[in-house]
């Protein structure tokens, strides 16, 4: 009966010793005979087991499991009446590796996707790359170096240790040198380790301490079109060698940090870009300018954008006792669409300051300029020339097609400048009226976009803030300061708005000062108010 069992069988008796054994299990155990102690004959767990079994024999049937050779096996025990222990073998090597190879698979996958995770957390070069290889090193090797494209004719490398943590450092070394880390560094594919000798590694890719360099793996980090870098991998030579297996998942990773990295390359160099872009959309900050208070305030219609459509400028006169030249528009739309257009219109005005005295001229050269961009958008204007005569200040502005300025005199009274005009950049001629207006000392002229006047909210959240409303609010401000005016207009109308939309807000300030400024090492800082 035992011959026809198919598996290795072995019956044992209380003893311990061997009272038989099937032509399997002779196979398996070549020592194995009738009456041999079991502890001289079979791997010490099957012996062990059978005296646990004989000793304090279960209820059940105790399974274990073992290795013999480099198979493994199942032990599953059956008592005879007498005492006698069976034990029938199983050989489960098949199922144990398809079992670490799922465990295996598991433990990678969870681990490329926490990489992932934690890689594209961030947005900053440095950290990805700080990121990457302390994961590599605490998840695929002794010591990984992740290693930048050059610059400057150095190698910005990032070197960590197995529990350790990166540590940035600037070499001035030939990738050539290294075989393998050329070519990654162009993205082509990587070496395989068996053909890089780690002999042959330069100084400075071995961290100080870790000792001699059994393996090497080189890796490209392969980016959006360009290569991000390169992974190194070091395994010391009192380790195993890499196997095939672990330099393919040494490139997955580095797939996913090469996405990161470049990822967060590619958002360095557009924010970079933006930043200096943005610097000539950002509306200017204002000061006093030959003896003028110039103030302005700017509010984007979304939080998190700082550009928009609506602009203020001011250009110093060209020489002394000549008029400065300020402009306030709001151009059709909102976001960076209008501030492209935005940037466009201040830039044409600042080409056109030599005829800055003759605002009819220069607005048919900025709606001729306009209509043959073939911009959809429109624009309106205020342009506004301003001089300080004998402490009074002499106003001559031209509106066109926006909501005309407001005067704030002296005594509280208020009046709308009597200034009229057609849209820029809609029909073939621009028509304007161009008013003078006279500040004495305290008094302002305050100009602002319909952003501020069509602000919607209030008790209900429906009501629009509303000239007479900006009228009654600015009558409160008699010989209050060029800043102080703007920051009042602001604060009320965010009070009115709450957490409502609202559309792009800009108000500008020109005042007649009442008293002289002591000046700060640039002349334009604003001091202490003397008498």
């Amino acid at each position: 009966m035992w011959a026809a069992v198919p598996h290795p069988v072995l019956i044992a008796d209380a003893a311990g010793s061997v009272r038989h054994a099937n032509a399997h299990a002779a196979a398996l155990f070549p020592r194995i005979g009738s009456g041999i102690p079991l502890s001289r004959c079979v791997p010490d767990w099957l012996a062990q087991a059978h005296t646990r079994r004989t000793a304090q024999p279960p209820a059940g049937g105790e399974q274990v499991s073992g290795a013999v050779g480099e198979r493994s096996f199942e032990a599953h025990p059956t008592v005879q009446d007498g005492g006698d222990v069976v034990w029938w073998l199983v050989d489960d090597t098949d199922h144990r590796l398809a079992r670490e190879a799922l465990r295996t698979e598991r433990e990678r996958t969870a681990f490329l996707t926490e990489a992932s995770n934690t890689l594209l957390s961030s947005l900053n070069v440095g950290r990805c790359m700080d990121v990457t290889a302390q994961l590599a090193a605490d998840h695929l090797a002794d010591a990984a170096l992740v290693v930048a494209p050059p610059s400057g004719g150095l190698l910005p490398v990032v070197t960590c240790l197995h529990g350790g943590t990166p540590q940035r450092s600037e070499q001035d070394a030939d990738p050539a040198d290294v075989p393998g880390l050329g070519e990654a560094l162009q993205g082509f594919p990587p070496v395989p380790s068996r053909w890089i000798d780690p002999a042959s590694a330069p100084a400075w890719l071995v961290p100080e301490g870790f000792g001699e360099v059994g393996s090497i793996v080189i890796t490209p980090l392969p980016g959006h079109g360009v290569p991000a870098g390169a992974l190194i991998l070091l395994r010391r030579s009192s380790e195993l060698a890499f196997t095939e297996g672990e330099e393919v998942f040494a490139r997955l990773f580095a797939a996913r940090a090469g996405a990161a990295t470049s990822a967060a390359r590619l958002y360095a160099e557009q924010s970079s870009l933006s930043r200096a872009l943005m610097r000539d959309l950002l509306p200017p900050v204002l000061h006093q300018i030959s003896g003028v208070d110039f103030a302005g305030g700017y509010r984007p219609s979304k939080n998190h954008e700082r550009i928009g459509g609506d602009f203020y400028d001011v250009h110093p006169a060209a020489a002394q006792g000549e008029a400065s030249f300020a402009v306030l528009g709001d151009v059709c739309g909102k976001g960076l669409e209008a501030a492209v257009l935005t940037g466009k219109i201040r830039n044409t005005l600042h080409a056109l300051l030599p005829m800055a005295g003759d605002h009819q001229r220069v607005l048919d050269l900025l709606n001729g300029a306009l209509l043959s961009s073939h911009h959809t958008r429109f624009a309106t204007l205020v342009l506004v020339s301003a001089v300080r005569e004998a402490g009074s200040v002499r106003l001559r502005v031209t509106s066109a097609g926006h909501p005309p300025g407001v005067i704030v005199r002296q005594d509280g009274t208020v009046e709308e400048v009597a200034s009229r005009g057609t849209l820029v950049g809609v029909l073939p001629a621009v028509t304007s009226t161009t008013s003078e207006v006279m500040l004495a000392p305290g008094e302002s002229c305050v100009l602002f976009t319909d952003g501020v006047t069509e602000a919607k909210g209030g008790p209900m959240g429906d009501e629009m803030f509303g000239d007479t409303r900006l009228k009654e609010a600015l009558a409160q401000c008699a010989a209050m300061p060029a800043e102080a005016i703007v920051e009042h207009v602001q604060m009320l109308a965010s009070q009115w708005l709450g957490t409502q939309l609202h559309d792009d807000m800009a108000v500008m300030v020109i005042a007649a000062p009442l008293t002289h400024h002591l000046s700060a090492v640039d002349g334009r800082t604003r001091g202490r108010f003397t008498a």
